[in-house]
C-alpha cells in the first residue's frame, strides 16, 4: 500500500493537523490489515519541505538524504502508534512496526542529468539565484509561485532492508517501510553505502517492494478516485479498468501528468507486468472497497474481461 504524504498534511494545514490525518489513514490500513498482511510505503513531501525550511531559516546544514531519514522516523512513529491503536481495538494486538529504509539507486540513472523534483521551501528569485551560485543547486520556478530547489528522482534498484521487511511481514500484520520512497543511497567501489541528495518516488518504491516480496496486490491510495482521462476537463471520465500496457501508453502520451498521476499509473503497470497480478489506484477513504473491486482504477495484465478483473466493470 502506497500512501501519499499529503494524506498526513494537506494544503494549507500546519503540522498540528498531522495526528488527526494520520489517524484517519491508520483506520483504513487497520481495516485492510484484518484481512491480509500489509506493507505501508508512505510519502513525505510536505514533511521534508517543512524540515528543510526550518534548517534553511536556522542556518543548519542538513542534507536531503538526512531529511528523508528523519521524516521516515517521524512519520513511522506517528503511523505505528496510530495503526497499533486501531489494531489493538479491532484485534487485541499491536502487530505493527516501522523501519527506516535505504533504497539503492544507480549513479548512471539519466535522472541525474535533469533534476526535476521540487523540494524544500519557496524562495524569491534573487535568493534562488544566490543559492544556485553558492551551492550549485538547480533551481526552478514552481507553478504555485516562487522558486524551489530541483533534485533528481532516480528509479529504485534495490532495498537494503528487504530481508528484514520480509521477516517482519511474516510475524506482523502491518510493516511501515521505505517512507518517502526510502533514503537514496549508492554503492561505493568498496561495497559501502553513501547517501545521495535525491528523492525516490514512493509509488515506484512501493511497486519495487511489492514485486520483490510477492505481494498479491499493489494498492496506491491518493486524494482522487483513480485515473481520469481528460482530468480537469468537463468531459473527464474515471477509467475503472486499464491494461498495464495501455497504462504505460497513457503515461507516455501525457494523459497522466508526471507530477501527479503519472508515477502512480507507471508504478502500477510495472507491478502488473512483472507479476501478472492487479494493481489498484483509489481514494484513501475507499481502500477496502477498491480491493473488493468496488472503487478505483484497476490495472490488469489484460485483456480486459478476464477472470480477476474489477467485478461488473471490466
Amino acid at each position: 500500500m502506497a500512501l501519499g504524504g499529503n494524506a498526513f498534511l494537506r494544503k494549507g494545514e500546519n503540522l498540528d493537523a498531522m495526528w488527526a490525518n494520520v489517524r484517519r489513514a491508520a483506520a483504513v490500513v487497520a481495516e485492510i490489515a484484518t484481512h491480509a498482511a500489509v506493507l505501508v510505503v508512505h510519502g513525505n513531501g510536505p514533511q521534508v519541505g517543512a524540515l528543510l525550511e526550518w534548517a534553511w531559516r536556522s542556518h543548519a546544514r542538513l542534507r536531503l538524504d538526512e531529511a528523508v531519514a528523519a521524516t521516515q522516523g517521524w512519520l513511522g512513529y506517528l503511523l505505528s502508534q496510530a495503526i497499533g491503536d486501531e489494531l489493538a481495538e479491532r484485534l487485541g494486538e499491536r502487530a505493527v512496526a516501522a523501519i527506516v529504509t535505504q533504497v539503492v539507486v544507480s549513479r548512471s540513472d539519466p535522472a541525474w542529468r535533469r533534476p526535476s523534483k521540487p523540494v524544500g521551501p519557496y524562495y524569491g528569485e534573487e535568493e534562488a539565484r544566490r543559492l544556485a551560485e553558492e551551492t550549485g543547486w538547480a533551481m526552478g520556478r514552481d507553478p504555485r509561485g516562487g522558486w524551489r530547489r530541483l533534485v533528481a528522482s532516480p528509479l529504485p534498484q534495490g532495498v537494503v532492508e528487504e530481508d528484514t521487511i520480509r521477516a517482519l511481514l511474516g510475524r506482523l500484520r502491518v510493516v511501515v517501510a521505505a517512507g518517502g520512497g526510502g533514503v537514496p543511497v549508492v554503492e561505493t567501489g568498496t561495497g559501502q553505502l553513501r547517501g545521495v541528495e535525491a528523492v525516490v518516488d514512493k509509488d515506484h518504491a512501493a511497486s519495487l517492494l511489492a514485486r520483490r516480496l510477492g505481494a498479491e496486490t499493489l494498492l496506491i491510495l491518493t486524494d482522487v478516485d483513480g485515473f481520469y482521462r481528460g482530468y480537469g476537463s468537463p468531459t473527464a471520465r474515471l477509467v475503472e479498468c486499464i491494461t498495464a500496457r495501455e497504462a504505460l501508453k497513457a503515461v507516455e502520451e501525457g494523459e497522466a501528468p508526471p507530477g501527479s498521476m503519472g508515477p502512480k499509473l507507471e508504478a502500477a503497470a510495472l507491478f502488473t507486468l512483472a507479476t501478472g497480478r492487479p494493481a489498484v489506484i483509489a481514494r484513501l477513504e475507499r481502500g477496502l472497497d477498491a480491493l473488493r473491486g468496488r472503487a478505483g482504477t484497476w490495472v490488469l495484465p489484460g485483456p480486459l474481461g478476464r477472470r480477476g478483473s474489477r467485478p461488473g466493470s471490466c
